[in-house]
């Protein structure tokens, strides 16, 4: 999914300014500020609402309904011509993160390797950001060469995948739902003070 967005991202102020009417640099902050802000409001309610849940299948749907979503924002933006087009997709892919990030995160650190917390991180972050340094390269060589709506179909695609292949997994999250206990958090086993003697 990152690479997904990788590929439009790094260029996609360039794509208001050329391709919608109106564009300017102001309409290019203002489609991140909607971004950012649907997505921080959001993903403490979320994130709530999945820690009241036990289990892991609302989780997994969380990541598959909000990918969804960012993937179709991606594909709307091949159609959108207007600010207020970009403004609302930008509200609908900031919607689909929000449900994507708290829901991805606790399954990640449910099943994270206990005493390499760190290198676990850390191997997410470097995947990451090679991932996002390699499809924003190529963002930019399929936006110069085919044109942005090549862009954007190619990015949904990547994106869309990224939650098809989210079922391959759906049946494992599924038996996870029965006495989960965290490797992070073990679970704390209470003493019982014995009984008095009569």
């Amino acid at each position: 999914m990152i690479s997904g967005l990788g590929f439009a991202t790094p260029i996609f102020a360039i794509f208001l300014i050329s391709h919608i009417k109106g564009g300017s640099i102001e309409v290019a902050g203002f489609a991140a500020a909607i971004y950012w802000i649907f997505e921080s409001a959001l993903m403490i309610p979320f994130g709530k609402y999945l820690d009241k849940n036990p289990g892991e299948k609302d989780d997994l749907l969380f990541i598959i309904v909000g990918n969804s979503l960012a993937a179709l924002a991606t594909f709307g933006f091949i159609f959108s011509s207007l600010p207020w087009h970009v403004y609302v997709l930008q509200a609908i892919f900031g919607i689909g993160m929000s449900m994507n990030i708290p829901a991805y995160t606790a399954i990640f650190t449910r099943h994270i390797d206990k005493g390499k917390e760190a290198y676990d991180w850390g191997f997410r972050g470097s995947l990451i950001s090679m991932g996002t340094g390699i499809s924003g390269a190529l963002g930019g060589i399929v936006a110069q060469s085919f044109g942005f709506k090549i862009l954007f179909v190619s990015s949904g695609i990547f994106i869309i995948l990224s939650a098809f292949f989210l079922f391959f997994i759906s049946k494992e999250m599924a038996n996870k739902d029965r006495n989960m206990v965290s490797p992070v958090c073990p679970e704390i086993k209470t003493l019982q003070p014995p009984a008095p003697k009569e």
